[in-house]
């Protein structure tokens, strides 16, 4: 078959919410496709393998950018899902939604229904939240929203020293008020990961109108003459396939492949299609622009207890103590305790926060994600784990610099050329040299200060701004939420309108993080299945 009502390109996050609501219904043809292979891997479902997922190349794209000025000529990298669930298949799994004020800021860019008002019903109605329902929160949605299963003490060392440092505790980040030092949320069931495909996808692969097709790159999208959106040409193997779409292709391939997809396609910035020999189909000058995500560098000291995460003796045999709670060895699989818990559920970044870097400011503009282990390069560096250790993630939430995403060349099989151009606005800057002081006085606060040894990152050599300024350029990353590179609005330089239908092409819609016009406040991937959700709902009406 090689017709169908809707292609997807994409079994991330976004493609598995369409690939569900589209074909519910029974109206359509549905077809998915996804350029990793099926979510079948064991390390995708212990939470504690996303450690080994960072490291994967069949299920991680592992990009990397240019050599960075603005970070001293470093590659960041840059860790991507390529399976079905996408990034959701290999993230934290944490559940953040962000601020009101971010949607609110959608809005008032001239992008109507995206107020907080507006998406708040779909935040509800795709999750299941544990602890039941509320003005908040929502029960009966596919994605399981869960107290997380795994809370070494330490966690709860690390919120009282916040506290001692003068930051509230908040139970709920995704409540009234963001602000706050607490445990986060986790999309989760019953102890392992519940991923997008999970959640959206796998209960509904026996659908007759839903096919799904995987190992599947896509080389281009079908434009023809009158600039309407017919099909997709991808690859499996070393097979080209042409399939065709009799209402809408939807590209949901996220914020670095989609603008990728676009320009290969002809539609993007004049100049950067002439340099590749690219025929234009469509100018579009803001395709690949306005990348953001947030800047994160990690604090990390020696600290005396031993149960953390660390390559000793003494903790790997702790770890497989814990690992008797994830295995349980009960017979009885509806007894309580079948109910995995322990450290192999454990997300790593279990407790953390929302904080203001100045008392004056209204609303926060750092996360923090604190980690009972010593941490350095994604936690590739094997070294540093070799410690006992403790660190403390700290991001900046509305940065001011810009990046953008181009081509290496006309093939589908490069990787995107991705330029963060992080730090290079001088407020972000400052904003991280006080992130990292503050991330400073939560470790020097009790209890933590009662076991903490001395500091491995910066070291206690690094007090000036200067050098701090010049740690952060040496270590800083990103903390996987790229958006902004198909940006929503009606400016030279949107993409897509508030249906999300690109200007100027028919029949082409992208669905995913790209299209945020500014970066939200917290983690991405909730915030992007609630954009798929309600922009299904908006094709089904387009199509009723």
């Amino acid at each position: 078959m090689n017709n169908f009502d809707f292609i997807i390109i994409g079994g991330g996050s976004a493609g598995c919410v369409l690939a569900d609501k589209l074909s519910a219904c029974g109206n359509y043809q549905i077809c998915l496709l996804e350029a990793g292979p099926k979510d079948k891997h064991w390390s995708i479902h212990m939470p504690i393998a996303v450690t080994e997922l960072m490291k994967d190349k069949v299920l991680n794209w592992q990009f990397n950018s240019e050599p960075e000025a603005t970070q001293n000529n470093r590659k960041i990298f840059n860790p991507r899902g390529r399976t079905l669930g996408g990034s959701s298949s290999i993230n934290a799994m944490l559940y953040v939604r962000g601020q009101k004020e971010d949607y609110d800021h959608w809005a008032a860019l001239g992008n109507e229904g995206w107020a907080f008002d507006d998406v708040l019903p779909y935040f509800k109605s795709t999750q299941h939240q544990e602890r039941g329902a509320d003005e908040f929160h929502g029960v009966n949605g596919p994605l399981n929203v869960a107290d997380s299963s795994s809370k070494p003490p330490i966690h709860d060392s690390f919120i009282s020293s916040a506290q001692q440092a003068g930051f509230p505790f908040n139970n709920d980040f995704n409540g009234k008020y963001q602000e706050g030092i607490g445990y986060y949320q986790v999309t989760q069931i019953n102890g392992q990961r519940c991923s997008a495909a999970k959640a959206f996808l796998t209960p509904n692969l026996n659908r007759s109108n839903l096919t799904v097709i995987t190992d599947a790159q896509v080389q281009k999208l079908l434009i023809d003459e009158n600039k309407v959106a017919t099909g997709v040409c991808y690859k499996t193997k070393e097979k080209y396939q042409n399939i065709f779409a009799n209402k809408e292709v939807l590209l949901s391939a996220g914020a670095f492949n989609s603008p990728q997809l676009m320009m290969l396609s002809g539609i993007g910035p004049k100049n950067e299609l002439a340099k590749h020999t690219i025929t234009l189909v469509h100018e579009l000058a803001g395709v690949g622009q306005n990348l953001q995500d947030h800047p994160d560098t990690v604090i990390v000291t020696h600290h005396k207890r031993d149960d953390l995460l660390a390559i000793r003796p003494k903790a790997a045999w702790w770890l497989f103590k814990q690992a008797l709670k994830y295995f349980p060895l009960s017979l009885n699989k509806e007894s309580p305790e079948r109910r995995r818990s322990g450290i192999l559920t454990s997300a790593v970044a279990e407790s953390g926060g929302f904080i203001k870097s100045k008392p004056t400011l209204s609303r926060p503009d750092l996360q923090l994600h604190f980690i009972p282990a010593a941490f350095d390069d994604h936690g590739r560096d094997l070294k540093v784990l070799l410690n006992y250790g403790i660190s403390i993630h700290t991001c900046l939430l509305r940065p001011k610099s810009r990046g953008s995403v181009t081509l290496y060349g006309n093939n589908a099989s490069l990787h995107p050329k991705i330029s963060l151009n992080m730090l290079a606005h001088e407020d972000d800057q400052k904003a991280m040299i006080q992130a990292v002081k503050i991330a400073r006085s939560i470790l020097s606060k009790p209890p933590l200060s009662e076991n903490n040894g001395k500091e491995i990152f910066p070291g206690d050599g690094i007090q000036s701004d200067e050098s701090i300024l010049e740690f952060v350029k040496n270590k800083a990353n990103t903390i996987y939420h790229p958006v902004g590179t198909c940006k929503m609005g009606n400016d030279d330089m949107a993409v897509v309108d508030s249906h999300l239908k690109v200007h100027g092409i028919k029949q082409l819609r992208v669905i995913d993080a790209s299209i945020m016009p500014t970066l939200i406040s917290g983690n991405t991937n909730a915030p992007t299945i609630m954009i798929a959700a309600k922009i299904a709902d908006v094709i089904l009406s387009d199509h009723s």
